[in-house]
């Protein structure tokens, strides 16, 4: 019997080694994972293994696990410290880095039900850094845009090689993800960042472990959403979605005032659970739903809406089903090359607030707010979709839309490849009472609302770059470099 997969990524080295891990016996996991560990090394504007993971994942017998693999602040910051070089968290150098949590994330998903050896999820990843692979596309305008970066890397005609990481994501192979934490890489990876004056040390490593819990769920329209529980922004989607079922009017402009008061909310509320403990009816509960149906309130400004990440989504024939997010936070993380292990380091730790008593203020070992937002889409206890987006404070706003599309007339791929609006821009100055939107976009609703509407081009990267599955067949959003299978 022939078995099937769908599966879209953001780079088509990604796609492939996916594909290839699925035709080698294995499942929707060892795809996912296969496509992880490569994008870590091809997109690494976006994603390496100095980064974070989200995802979910829906096991084939319809129980389903959120995995939350996001680092900590080492045990040894300090607020107090940190305000005395600014107001906010910087977002290049030592402060923003984080522990990594990719790494320890791929463990766990694999020992979620992969049907392959752990080794065999490196293979394309090691062959593209060992022996380098062509720059193009948003990567090359990446480099472009960050000579500081460049230089750190290997790039000769055209070609970007990466040997350390290489010997890096071979010791990984070889000796289980723990090695990255526990390991002789571990070592050299918190010696590195020490001499680079970052406070993560040995021990903020090995104490790093992934978390498992059950998803976060809403309704909406017949459906269950399912997406990770904060520290993830997947509340976002969740309440802005429920929201808009109990609104007098469904159109777009009430769906942008209701994701625009849900990054307010964030913006007071949202923390690492263990420090802030999260007050579901605050955002899911009846009373905060139909407040918000009869008025979404907003602030004056809002965050930054970009952000450097990747979604890989893979679905299987039989019901097995992966979101899986992983990211540096901004073009290239903290521009920190470690050169030992050939990690490029996340900024994580930017998304901190410095406000003292705010739920996400710096603290030891806290995990800061994220953006990232993984998501499972059943109907009636069947895998419907997977759905995952780049786009930093955005992720919500982009997955309401190519959801809708999808329960309009939109296949996967056209769903991803429609027009698309975001709340606010890049400009962290920009007023929330601006929409940007692409050509094709109807305005009529937004104006409405009360929203000033500027253009972007057409197939802009400030709408995300989005990856879905809906029944089965995969679209990859033109905005990148990806395929869909």
């Amino acid at each position: 019997m022939t078995r099937r997969l769908a599966i879209a990524c953001p780079e088509r080295s990604a796609t492939d080694a996916g594909e290839a891990a699925f035709a080698a016996g294995g499942n929707a996991i060892d795809a996912a994972l296969a496509a992880a560990t490569t994008l870590a090394v091809t997109y690494p504007h976006n994603c390496s293994p100095g980064g974070d993971l989200f995802a979910v994942v829906r096991r084939a017998d319809g129980t389903s696990v959120a995995l939350n693999a996001s680092g900590p602040a080492a045990r040894r910051v300090s607020a107090a410290d940190q305000r005395t070089r600014g107001r906010s968290m910087p977002t290049t150098g030592p402060d923003p880095i984080t522990v990594p949590g990719a790494v320890a994330g791929w463990g766990a998903l694999h020992a979620l039900g992969s049907a392959s050896p752990w080794a065999d999820a490196f293979t394309a990843a090691i062959r593209a850094a060992a022996d380098g692979f062509e720059v193009r596309g948003t990567l090359a305008v990446a480099l472009t845009e960050n000579p500081d970066v460049a230089a750190l890397l290997d790039v000769r005609d055209g070609v970007l090689r990466q040997p350390t990481l290489a010997r890096t994501l071979g010791a990984v192979a070889a000796h289980g993800a723990r090695e990255l934490y526990e390991g002789a890489t571990a070592t050299r990876l918190a010696a590195g960042l020490q001499a680079r004056g970052s406070l993560i040390d040995a021990a903020d490593l090995a104490a790093f472990a992934p978390e498992e819990t059950a998803p976060l769920t809403a309704r909406f329209r017949g459906l269950d959403l399912l997406t990770a529980p904060p520290n993830s922004s997947g509340v976002l989607l969740l309440q802005a979605l429920a929201a808009l079922d109990r609104a007098a009017e469904h159109d777009l402009g009430t769906l942008a005032r209701l994701l625009r008061a849900g990054m307010a909310q964030r913006e007071v509320m949202l923390a690492d659970p263990r420090h802030a403990p999260f007050d579901r009816a605050a955002w899911l509960g009846d009373e905060r739903l139909d407040a918000l149906a009869r008025d979404a309130a907003f602030p004056a400004t809002a965050p930054r809406a970009n952000g450097d990440t990747i979604a890989i989504v893979a679905a299987d024939d039989s019901g097995l089903a992966v979101s899986l997010i992983q990211s540096l936070y901004s073009g290239f993380g903290a521009h920190v090359l470690e050169p030992e292990t050939g990690i490029l380091l996340h900024c994580r730790g930017a998304a901190f607030s410095l406000e003292p008593g705010h739920p996400n203020e710096l603290a030891p070992g806290k995990r800061p707010v994220h953006t990232l937002l993984p998501l499972v889409v059943e109907r009636d206890g069947e895998l419907a979709g997977v759905l995952g987006t780049m786009g930093g404070q955005a992720h919500a706003q982009f997955m309401a839309q190519v959801l809708l599309h999808l329960l309009g007339d939109a296949d996967a791929a056209g769903a991803v490849a429609r027009p698309r609006w975001v709340v606010g821009g890049i400009d962290p100055d920009r007023p929330v009472t601006e929409v940007q939107a692409e050509p094709g976009v109807p305005l009529d609703d937004l104006r409405a609302a009360g929203f000033d509407v500027t253009p972007l081009p057409a197939r802009s990267e400030e709408v995300g770059h989005t990856q879905a599955v809906w029944r089965l067949e995969a679209g990859s959003d033109p905005r990148a470099d990806g395929r869909a299978s």
